[in-house]
């Protein structure tokens, strides 16, 4: 099965989505799979049948640095 941006995140089975611990509950959050392949699928935690956007390790990998260097601060402050 191809995995491609926009496909129902429902479709996407046989995955394990992971969401961070820093969602309280209250259904804030994303949630990533891993997928056959490498890439990884992230989706809304409130909407788990909605679209999924699919990203290769080294997109999602230079989206962390930029996170974590705080490079995105300014767009929920």
């Amino acid at each position: 099965m191809g995995f491609g941006n926009g496909m129902p995140a429902s479709d996407i089975t046989g995955v394990q989505w992971v969401k961070s611990s820093a969602s309280v509950g209250e259904g804030n959050c994303v949630e990533l799979a891993k997928l056959p392949g490498g890439d990884v699928a992230v989706r809304n935690s409130r909407y788990p049948s909605g679209a999924a956007l699919v990203y290769t390790r080294q997109e999602l990998a230079a989206f962390l640095q930029g996170a974590k260097g705080g490079e995105f601060d300014g767009l929920i402050g």
